[in-house]
């Protein structure tokens, strides 16, 4: 799912100050552009060209951890109407996001949202300016990135294919951007690896994913995927695996080394830390569920990562969230922070346009060496 944007020219050269009338009635916030506008920059991820950060939706549906209400589907709505406004066309999923009977819910909201998405610039554009851009255009210029689970059950290629089927029903697709092994069973069934490396290959054969890519890889496993696919025709568009300052460590950069040495597009999935990188919490404050007991744990030796962050915001009057995904861009990856209110979409929109020079850069990875305690890595994740 890719074609080219609008530039904002072809935007800007359409709007109407009488047209304001047309949005009056609109569910959806009305569009306000921000200093920097995110399809101007552009990078390369396999056959793609993608927004320099995405989104995550594992929140969406998911009542445990971040504790998801279906009331919330309009606000998550205007979220992501709001992302797509602004250049933003690169979302990750998951066939496993959704708690109990939500199993799933993160695709199936995502598909909706893109099936129904109204571009709210197009309620400002005089009616036959551009009867030529349609809603399908849009949509295709979105590129979803889903993982499938390792689940025990799939233990065959056709499994794994079935799996995608899936996928696409509920996101009501014809095909998937990027299908990702959501972990390796290297660790504990490696006779299924293989089978999941080949349902990897199959789906990509049959078209039903335009790429492949993996989650929670360390850096053997992932050379040998590489060399797997790479015999079979396939090549390997990204590696996903938690990647921020507060989990940096031996493997994260031989990962990215491995990445970069080998075309392979690294995504950093929690760039904020699971939220530890607001600068909101405290360790007195701390958020409700069962992140708490995390966040009580590693908080109180983040000070020194934490004061470095804030002062750097301050000097470039940005916000702690928005320095520490930049810093994630900076290093050359794709950051995915989660977003479930358009107030956080618009803070994290703020990373974009901008670079943390080389003496800030060095500032925040000293201050992270300082700091005690590191981010609890995936369990799933390899060697």
């Amino acid at each position: 799912m890719a074609v080219s944007t609008l530039s904002p020219t072809a935007y800007f050269s359409s709007f109407s100050p009488s047209s304001d009338s047309l949005i009056s009635s609109s569910p959806f916030k009305p569009f306000k552009p921000p200093p920097f506008w995110p399809w101007r920059e552009k990078v390369k991820m396999g056959p793609f060209t993608v927004s320099p950060m995405g989104f995550g939706t594992w929140a969406w549906g998911n009542q445990l951890l971040w504790g998801y209400q279906e009331s919330m589907d309009s606000e998550l709505q205007r979220t992501f109407n709001l992302a797509v406004e602004n250049g933003i066309n690169l979302f990750d999923t998951a066939d496993s996001y959704g708690t109990g009977r939500l199993n799933g819910q993160s695709e199936k909201l995502l598909g909706k949202f893109i099936n129904e998405f109204q571009d709210v610039i197009l309620r400002k554009i005089h009616l036959g300016c551009y009867l030529s851009l349609r809603q399908k255009q849009i949509q295709d210029n979105i590129v979803i990135a889903t993982k499938f689970a390792a689940y025990p059950w799939r233990l065959t290629p056709g499994q794994f294919v079935n799996a995608c089927k899936s996928s696409l029903n509920r996101m009501q697709l014809e095909q998937i951007g990027i299908g990702q092994l959501h972990w390796s069973t290297a660790n504990y069934a490696p006779l299924q690896e293989l089978a999941l490396w080949d349902g990897l290959v199959a789906m990509y054969d049959k078209g039903l994913v335009r790429a492949v890519g993996v989650s929670n890889y360390g850096p053997k496993q992932l050379v040998k995927i590489h060399d797997y696919l790479k015999a079979q025709g396939v090549p390997l568009c990204s590696a996903q695996v938690q990647f921020s300052l507060v989990s940096m460590g031996k493997d994260q950069i031989e990962i990215k080394n491995i990445c970069d040495s080998l075309g392979i597009r690294l995504i950093s999935y929690s760039p904020l830390g699971l939220g530890m990188l607001t600068g909101k919490y405290t360790p007195s404050k701390l958020p409700q569920g069962p992140r708490a007991l995390l966040f009580r744990q590693i908080l109180p030796g983040l000070e020194p990562l934490l004061n470095s962050l804030r002062e750097i915001a301050q000097k470039r009057r940005k916000t702690i969230s928005q320095v520490a995904i930049n810093w994630c861009m900076c290093q050359g990856t794709i950051p995915i922070p989660g977003i479930r209110t358009v107030n956080q979409l618009e803070e994290n929109l703020g990373a974009l346009g901008w670079r943390l020079n080389s003496n800030e850069l060095l500032q925040l990875e000293e201050a992270a060496l300082e700091s005690p305690r590191k981010m609890i890595q995936n369990i799933f994740q390899t060697r």
